[in-house]
């Protein structure tokens, strides 16, 4: 599910958000408040959902609807779309999945998806007042990358279901960088897309999925924060220009931290 109150981060087929979907909303505001330093209010979608928050600034929503949902514990980006019924027909008509809406929630309307190649999504359509989150380049917002099976098929889905390259007002730029798409939106990187994921993998981090990735100054104590608090290190990795590690919360969810500035700053100079 979406989170409080999402807004548009930049055009209208942006990465727009963030959410996490957990069993207990208590726990996760512990686990996270102590690892990224977020603080967290309530939203008008009720008890059991959380804005967090960094430096006054929303990041991320947290929702305990896991169980109500029948749904995985797992972190979802979701992408702005002018027309949520649109978006879900053209998901349908290229072979991914539309678990659940379009629902009307708070200032917009929500959809739960997958690609063809089983990676989750989101799309939210904003019916309330235009805003913003937060300046470009601000160092507390969230970065993409989904690991799928083929970058350039999956580059084709997104694509054709968000209107990128459409040539729209807002919509998002795609650069193939050696073996890798790189989604651009008013110049701003934002996401990328690499192949290898195998679809039919056991292990979580080997099937096709968006990584949430945010960024911190001190990836090695970020790290430690989070075994302190319960949470497992899956993956350590030296990248250009710096360092990520791939977290797992004590519930589940996965999650990347990284000290690199931007997504574009890991292409080989």
């Amino acid at each position: 599910m979406t989170a409080s109150e999402p807004a548009p981060l930049t055009g209208a087929t942006a990465p727009c958000w963030v959410h996490l979907v957990t069993r207990e909303l208590g726990a996760a505001q512990r686990f996270y408040g102590a690892v990224l330093g977020w603080t967290f209010r309530t939203g008008p979608l009720g008890k059991d959902y959380a804005m967090a928050r960094s430096d006054g600034v929303p990041v991320a929503g947290i929702g305990a609807v896991a169980s109500a949902y029948q749904v995985g514990v797992a972190w979802t980006p979701y992408f702005s779309v002018r027309d949520a019924d649109v978006a879900s027909a053209r998901i349908r008509e290229r072979s991914g999945t539309v678990a659940v809406g379009p629902l009307t929630i708070g200032k917009g309307r929500a959809v739960l998806a997958a690609d063809r190649d089983g990676a989750s999504f989101g799309v939210w359509e904003w019916t309330g007042r235009a805003a913003s989150l937060a300046p470009s380049g601000h160092r507390a917002h969230a970065w993409l990358r989904l690991r799928t099976r083929n970058a350039f098929d999956a580059a084709i889905f997104y694509g054709e279901v968000l209107d990128w390259e459409s040539g729209a007002p807002g919509c998002c730029e795609v650069s193939y960088v050696k073996e890798e798409v790189l989604v651009r939106c008013d110049g701003r990187p934002l996401a990328r897309i690499s192949s290898g994921a195998v679809e039919a993998a056991p292990d979580p981090m080997v099937r096709p999925h968006w990584q949430v990735q945010f960024p911190t100054t001190d990836v090695t104590a970020t790290v430690h924060l989070a075994e302190q608090h319960g949470g497992t290190l899956m993956e350590r990795r030296s990248v250009p220009h710096g360092s990520e590690a791939t977290l797992r919360d004590p519930d589940g969810g996965l999650f990347t931290v990284t000290d690199v500035r931007s997504p574009a700053d890991t292409d080989d100079d």
